[in-house]
């Protein structure tokens, strides 16, 4: 297994595992504290956490993007789109604090809370909204600290701030007795802990980052914002994803099975991290191969991050199928036959989608590495927004629930066809182009 390989997979796979690990506390707290109606809550304020992180990745990553590419060609304006990156983001954050100020309510509403959900939900869709600015700027803090060559920081601050939520979920919703509005307080601050964190570097002499007192570009954000329209796009499909399926699965059987689909998203959260973490980790290095020309060697990466995803995809499958009644359990604390019904076969079908799935991801990750934007965002739209919606509605209509936990594998198989219609595509075109490619170009072309 190439080393270089593990070395980048192995820290990004603990930073999304943190990630992932912190949801599920939130998940597991808020069903002992509040119940199936709690879990249903959360999932309808999901798609919201959706919204916030895709705008914050999409000015962070992407300025942070632009910033290393700038400082790379020697330009004088390397250094404002940090300060940039900022002054957007809360300028942007400012329409989410104003909601939760003055119609949280209605904004659930709108979600499809009824009168008992909303009870619970407002006043942690208030916490949520009002913390906005800080959920988005933790993606610039990270990022720009990431691409200012201190990675480990980047991931010590996003794993100690989950371990941050985790324990203080639990201190303000049961010794203190705060209940859902608990949870959101240790959602809220867990980005400023982080943001804290990466302070240590901006702070220290091996900062190239300074905060500059420059008005806010238009021009700049534009610019950063076109490189990070991957990372927009792969935060707000689980955020779109989560509300069609919560509004599908109300119109068919009520507040239980949307509860039933926030246990089973939320432990898929879980494994999507870690394909995630091992797409990740794979770009780095497939692109450094690709920059070399080295087309062995890239296809070995390739290779050998697939073989470590179908690992994961496995064994989340297998965990599903043998151990799916008492994961549900966990998080059923008011031992509801109705939610059971529903999550126990459901989590058996959706994680069969992780065999396919695994495949999609690194090679979405892949192309991204090699410069292939549209084909990675073509397979991240289809599996994250328009294959899974549409097969949503159309497999609901004919199987009911059932239909729903089937479009998660079903979007998962469509997607890996696309791949390998665009695959056959772009080697047609190529063979039309250089009908006399050399041996080095035509491996390069078939590894996927």
């Amino acid at each position: 297994m190439n080393r270089q390989l593990i070395r980048y997979i192995v820290p990004n796979i603990l930073a999304m595992a943190g990630t992932s690990c912190y949801v599920l506390a939130d998940t597991f707290f808020i069903s002992i504290a509040e119940g199936a109606n709690g879990i249903t809550a959360l999932n309808l304020v999901l798609p919201v956490y959706g919204l916030i992180y895709a705008l914050g990745s999409m000015i962070g990553v992407g300025s942070a993007t632009r910033y290393t590419l700038s400082k790379a060609t020697g330009q004088d304006s390397a250094g404002d789109f940090f300060s940039n990156s900022v002054w957007w983001t809360l300028l942007l954050s400012s329409m989410f604090v104003v909601t939760g100020l003055c119609f949280p309510g209605e904004f659930l509403a709108l979600l499809g809370a009824d009168e008992q959900i909303a009870a619970i939900g407002v006043p942690y869709l208030r916490i949520v909204l009002l913390f906005a600015p800080f959920f988005m700027l933790n993606y610039t803090f990270t990022a720009f600290v990431r691409n200012d060559y201190a990675p480990k920081l980047a991931m010590l601050a996003t794993l100690l701030s989950g371990l941050f939520n985790i324990v203080f979920d639990y201190i303000f919703m049961f010794p203190m007795g705060m209940g859902m509005i608990g949870a959101a307080l240790a959602t809220g601050i867990s980005p400023i802990v982080s943001m804290s964190i990466c302070m240590v570097h901006y702070l220290s002499k091996n900062s190239s980052i300074v905060f500059t007192k420059k008005r806010p570009s238009l021009h700049k954000l534009f610019a950063s914002c076109s490189l990070g329209v991957v990372a927009f796009v792969g935060e707000l499909s689980s955020g779109i994803t989560t509300l069609v399926f919560n509004f599908i699965l109300l119109s068919i059987s009520g507040n239980t099975a949307v509860a039933a689909y926030g246990v089973i998203a939320n432990i898929a959260l879980v494994g999507t991290a870690l394909l995630n973490g091992v797409s990740l980790g794979l770009q780095p290095v497939a692109s450094a191969m690709h920059g070399r020309a080295d087309a062995k060697e890239e296809r070995r990466i390739y290779a050998h991050a697939l073989i470590i995803a179908e690992m994961i995809a496995v064994t989340a499958a297998a965990a599903a199928v043998l151990f799916g009644d008492q994961l549900i359990a966990v998080f059923n604390s008011e031992r509801s036959a109705e939610l059971a019904s529903y999550a126990a076969p459901g989590i058996r079908v959706y994680f069969a989608g992780f065999l396919i799935a695994a495949v999609n991801i690194i090679k979405s990750g892949f192309y991204s590495a090699i410069g292939k934007a549209a084909q990675s965002s073509a397979i991240a739209l289809s599996r994250g927004v328009i294959t899974i919606s549409a097969l949503a509605f159309l497999l609901s209509a004919m199987f009911g629930v059932m239909g729903v936990w089937m479009a998660f594998p079903a979007s998962e198989l469509v997607t890996w066809i696309l791949s390998l219609v665009m695959n056959a595509v772009r080697k047609t075109n190529d063979t039309h182009i250089k009908p006399h490619a050399s041996g080095e170009d035509a491996d390069r072309r078939d590894m996927i």
